[in-house]
């Protein structure tokens, strides 16, 4: 009976100390994903959406729930900052690890020129992976729904009397929009200008980001 009355209590304190240690660990783990997410501002909701893809294929918000992404706004007969815009995607898309679902999408100002077919052979002038990286075009009302009202990436005609080219058509936004997986905007990650290091400062922030709100659940 004595035996008996020592080992109970043992096991007793035994079982409490490992409850304490996993709801400790428990806290730990909470508070390093809360202290993750509030690392990552908090920009918006984006709305739902129906535009439709280099393929002819419609595409909706839907379409990316799930997936962390990123998004610009170019057009394809930009001479301007948009080539480098593709490439700095391009860079991205292969940067990006092979077992991530992250998403790139590309949404054109000029959807009046930009036809799905357009929009493809452009992609694969910069070697796009159509798996991952969505080029779009709609109307101009859509593509403003999505782009200005809620990726907050503004385009604006320029008056033929200011073009200085014939493809000199529009002012955009240079700067890519991260999404994570509830279609909120988590930050906004600046191409080009002159203290802008893409290559070494902005795309590596960019693809921890990335990687961070995909570890989210």
């Amino acid at each position: 009976m004595a035996e008996t009355s020592q080992i109970l209590p043992r096991s007793f304190w035994i079982g409490i100390i490992l409850l304490i240690g996993l709801l400790s660990v428990a806290c730990l783990l909470s508070l390093a994903e809360l202290q993750n997410q509030q690392r990552l501002p908090f920009d918006g909701q984006v709305a739902d959406f129906t535009l439709t893809n280099q393929d002819g294929v419609p595409t909706t918000l839907a379409t990316l729930t799930n997936h962390v992404w990123v998004a610009d706004i170019i057009f394809t007969r930009c001479a301007g900052p948009c080539p480098r815009m593709t490439a700095q995607m391009k860079s991205l898309q292969d940067s990006l690890p092979e077992n991530s679902g992250a998403r790139l999408v590309t949404l054109t100002t000029d959807p009046d020129y930009d036809s799905p077919g357009i929009l493809k052979r452009y992609g694969e002038r910069f070697n796009a992976d159509f798996g991952r990286w969505t080029f779009l075009t709609g109307t101009k009302a859509q593509i403003a729904s999505l782009a200005a009202n809620s990726l907050k990436l503004g385009s604006t005609p320029i008056a033929p009397g200011d073009q200085k080219t014939s493809v000199d058509l529009f002012i955009h936004t240079t700067i890519f929009a991260l999404v994570d997986k509830h279609a909120r905007i988590r930050g906004y990650y600046q191409t080009g200008g002159q203290d802008v290091d893409w290559r070494s400062q902005i795309k590596p922030a960019l693809i921890a980001a990335i990687r961070k709100l995909e570890r989210q659940r």
